[in-house]
């Protein structure tokens, strides 16, 4: 693509149209409208112009939507209207996995061969797919219809997944879980069938006398404010106004909250120190982009219990002196987004967002802001570029997000269900919160379970309950077969033993053995799974997602994957003992000298691995032949 401004060509109506509709209609012919007399002398544009670059990611998604990939034209045409050079736009478009720079078909299937789908035969899926479609797409692919292989969709705990991204006069993203080719060609026929593709079923397994983060849901009605409310909904923001911000800051540290995004620090010193900062204007983040390899937690929260999403976010903004709020939701989640979108203007409509918010002079208002496929962006920081408009790379750290966060002002950031904690904190109290789990692990944690279990689903603990407890809790391993070994954490995790099953799931104890609980993933793998195979597809991962912008990540992510692929081979490079040793050196290079987590972690499922002999030993050959 030529990257200089005005060689595009002219965009389509459609897609001026799609532009004009996030941006507003230009003001002048410097941006892009119709030349008039006074158009030649007076230049507008510059500042106010560039004052909306974060509007970019929406423009380019809209173009992405109107004609199935970002063209010259377009392309063009956004960088005139907020005066961008070509080559930072077109850097922004060709970072995410939802968006496309080459001509493409207009309707797009992506097919999750992830870890946990991969579980429940993905392989087997992908394969009648390319027997009814042909092969994968390539870029250049402009087929009527074509499919993706595609990195996890979160709905783990229903076996398999597929997402269809149809782009046009009716643009529109449709979920299938579980999938199969049946339903997809289905959804391809019949257009608009998104609630028939999904399994109605509840995906939360917790019996309901046991639940606190997820006591609305499957209670209240989603779509409904008055249900919400009907329910006990909005007290707690009530309760939270009357106590003021000092009061609701000493709940959550006395609570002793840890952050459940996988670095697990405490919410309250956040919160207090976003308060405190004197520099004005302040912002509050649900990060919502859950993209780590089989969670799904985040998603249940969204898409069932909108409104305490929405609730507790206004909380977090009033305590940390914040006007605005943003959820940044991870573009593979259509129907989540909806219900979003949904229950802010309802809680608007009703003066639970904008001003004066319950007769209060509480004015704090949210904004969705829609991923287009990129891990990464859970990176704080890196979600920080994204919603600015930017390529979603993580910043060097300090300065802090506290200190300089969104547009440079301090922010708080915390995932969804963080947030969803602080309700439970306010109802009950502090003190009382704390008494629940163990000293250091207060509270209750949702576990995403799936792989080779009789229930997979989301449970919801009290902090303490055994990692053995947790798997009987979901029917114990399918068919009875012997336990091989559990991912814990995700694609970032570790691998544990059956020697593990007794461990205590809490930060602490986890920590003990050499785990992360990270983001609540367990994933169980019996003795019929080929544990090189979700390795290589560990390693795939990381070095499809890697933002490429330190060495030890870009470089180290590549080379785990081809050492991974000689080993499991059984050609290497040397001896087998010279590759492991290389391949824990690797490792060690990322987690110490990567500037960002995705980095640092990228090499701990493999290394974890290699310590429990699941990869590198004699047997390993024979072992997977026999499976």
């Amino acid at each position: 693509m030529d990257l200089r401004l005005g060689v595009g060509g002219p965009p389509t109506s459609a897609e001026k149209a799609a532009v004009d509709a996030v941006l507003g209609d230009p003001e002048s012919s410097w941006l892009g409208g119709e030349r008039t007399a006074a158009g030649g002398h007076i230049a507008r544009g510059g500042h106010s112009a560039r004052a909306q670059r974060h509007l970019l990611l929406p423009a380019l998604q809209a173009v992405q939507a109107s004609s199935g990939w970002v063209t010259p034209g377009a392309l063009d045409y956004v960088c005139t209207r907020l005066t961008i050079p070509p080559a930072e736009a077109y850097g922004v478009a060709a970072f995410y996995s939802l968006l496309r720079t080459e001509p493409a078909a207009t309707t797009v299937v992506h097919v999750c061969d992830d870890i946990a789908c991969r579980c429940q035969g993905a392989e087997a899926l992908c394969a009648e797919m390319e027997k009814r479609f042909g092969p994968p797409s390539e870029p250049g692919d402009t087929r009527a219809v074509s499919w993706v292989r595609s990195p996890c969709l979160g709905r783990c705990e229903q076996g398999s997944a597929a997402l269809i991204q149809r782009a046009g006069q009716s643009p529109e993203m449709l979920s299938i879980a579980p999938a199969s080719v049946a339903k997809i060609e289905h959804a391809l026929g019949n257009g608009n069938g998104s609630k028939p593709l999904l399994d109605p079923t509840s995906p939360v397994r917790t019996d309901p006398a046991h639940r606190r983060l997820l006591r609305q849901v499957d209670v209240a009605n989603p779509g409904s404010l008055s249900s919400y409310r009907a329910h006990g909904g909005y007290q707690m923001l009530r309760r939270a106004l009357d106590m003021g911000p000092q009061g609701i800051i000493r709940e959550i540290k006395e609570a002793n909250l840890l952050g459940r995004g996988g670095a697990a620090f405490p919410t309250g010193l956040k919160w207090e120190s976003v308060a405190n900062n004197p520099v004005r204007p302040h912002y509050f983040i649900c990060n919502a982009d859950e993209s780590e390899p089989g969670t799904f937690k985040d998603r249940v929260l969204i898409e069932r219990d909108p409104f305490g999403v929405v609730e507790a976010l206004t909380i977090a903004g009033y305590a940390t002196g914040a006007e605005r709020g943003y959820i940044y939701i991870r573009g593979e989640y259509p129907e989540a987004a909806e219900r979003l979108c949904e229950a802010i203007e309802q809680a608007r409509t009703q003066g639970l967002l904008g001003a004066s918010i319950m007769g209060s002079e509480f004015h704090f208002d949210i904004e969705l802001h829609r991923g287009a496929g990129a891990y990464i962006a859970g990176e704080e920081t890196a979600l920080f570029n994204s919603i600015e408009g930017h390529r979603p790379e993580p910043r060097n750290k300090p300065p802090f997000p506290t200190q300089a966060g969104l547009f440079a002002k301090p922010t708080g950031v915390n995932n969804v269900e963080t947030l969803a904690n602080v309700l439970e904190i306010l109802r009950i109290g502090g003190a009382a919160f704390a008494e629940l789990g163990t000293p250091t692990s207060t509270g209750t944690r949702l576990f995403c379970v799936s792989g080779c279990v009789e229930r997979p689903g989301l449970y919801e603990l009290e902090f303490g309950a055994t990692l053995g407890e947790l798997i009987a809790m979901a029917g114990g391993v399918s068919g009875g077969r012997p336990l091989q070994t559990v991912l814990l954490g995700g694609a970032a995790g570790s691998f544990v033993g059956p020697a593990a099953l007794g461990t205590p799931l809490t930060f602490e104890s986890v920590r003990a053995i050499g785990a992360t609980l990270g983001s609540g993933v367990v994933l169980v793998l019996d003795d019929t799974i080929d544990v090189t195979d979700i390795l290589r597809r560990i390693a795939q991962f990381f070095r499809d997602e890697s933002c490429g912008q330190c060495v030890p990540c870009r470089v180290g992510t590549v080379r785990q994957e081809e050492l991974l692929a000689r080993m499991i081979s059984r050609r290497p490079l040397g001896s087998p003992e010279r590759e492991l040793a290389l391949l824990m050196d690797i490792g060690g290079v990322m987690r110490d000298a990567s500037i960002c987590g995705l980095g640092q972690t990228a090499a701990a499922a493999v290394q974890s691995a290699v310590s429990l002999g699941l990869i590198g030993g004699p047997s390993d050959g024979d072992r997977v032949a026999q499976q």
